[in-house]
């Protein structure tokens, strides 16, 4: 996997004071850490594992459509 690919991620902390993190064009592609930097290495971890299957099983690459939307409440 040479070409580089961009995701969003999402960071959120949790209940256990963990922050979460997903990538929502891999659907199941979560992880967490102790600290935001932590949380965002898993996720790269996850996110390269998860590449690397669909690439082995011959699936597509699912493209990164997000629309980013803030909301004032």
């Amino acid at each position: 996997m040479a070409e580089k690919i961009e995701f969003l991620v999402t960071l959120e902390r949790d209940e256990d004071d963990y922050i979460a993190a997903e990538c929502p064009a891999l659907p199941g592609c979560v992880s967490q850490g102790r600290t935001a930097d932590e949380a965002l290495a898993n996720i790269k971890q996850a996110t390269r594992g998860i590449l690397t299957v669909r690439q082995e099983k011959g699936l597509p690459v699912p493209a990164a459509e997000v629309s980013r939307v803030e909301v004032v409440i």
